[in-house]
């Protein structure tokens, strides 16, 4: 039995967490791949609603798409938007720090070192995960440096994630990837490589096959 068409939220892009008026933390992530996810669930027939930070790229235009800035931001969109939505994809890198303290006025150079007070920021897709009803389902993402696939098996667990999705910081503003895709179980259920759109491609036929038929 084929399933009805669902809503999906993909998290997309950077976030900016303002130190003074003009400066600001944030990361490389491009949105290329919250954007070829998007195609991905569009051409499958789902609802789109897209949040995303600063890109430069352009999300379908058959997509809602929500502009945020902080990481804040991010995160007041999300939960308002899930709750009208079946699953959620956090493929958005939001800066998981920010300052103590935002400077009214931009910050003068003095000759000497500056110190930065920095506490984290929420996060977005734990805060999902957290409250997903039983009908819902959260795609995590982990971006890591080291021991890959340990480090993103405990975010699956401390984000509440149905499956999570491994890669690496030479995704970032890159056309390719190279992702593992991993269960609650340890196991891996699928390894992909390519183009961003066609992993993405893979990823959204097994969400869709692992979520959402005989729904």
């Amino acid at each position: 039995m084929l399933s009805l068409m669902a809503r999906i939220l993909i998290t997309s892009g950077p976030t900016r967490q303002y130190l003074d008026p003009v400066r600001y933390l944030t990361n490389a992530s491009s949105g290329r791949m919250g954007r070829a996810l998007a195609e991905a669930a569009l051409q499958i027939g789902h609802e789109v609603v897209v949040i995303s930070g600063p890109v430069e790229v352009n999300y379908p235009n058959a997509a809602e798409v929500i502009d945020v800035v902080s990481t804040e931001e991010m995160l007041d969109a999300a939960q308002r938007e899930f709750s009208q939505c079946d699953g959620a994809i956090g493929v958005a890198a939001p800066c998981d720090y920010r300052p103590v303290k935002v400077s009214d006025q931009k910050i003068s150079k003095t000759g000497g070192p500056l110190v930065l007070h920095l506490i984290e920021t929420p996060d977005v897709i734990a805060t999902l995960g957290a409250h997903k009803r039983k009908d819902q389902w959260v795609v995590g993402f982990a971006l890591e440096t080291e021991d890959h696939r340990f480090r993103a098996l405990r975010k699956l667990e401390e984000k509440s994630c149905d499956i999570i999705i491994s890669n690496s910081p030479t995704a970032m503003n890159s056309v390719e990837t190279q992702v593992e895709v991993l269960d609650p179980d340890g196991q891996v259920v699928a390894s992909l490589e390519g183009t961003k759109e066609l992993v993405s491609s893979g990823i959204m036929t097994l969400i869709h096959a692992r979520f959402l038929l005989d729904r």
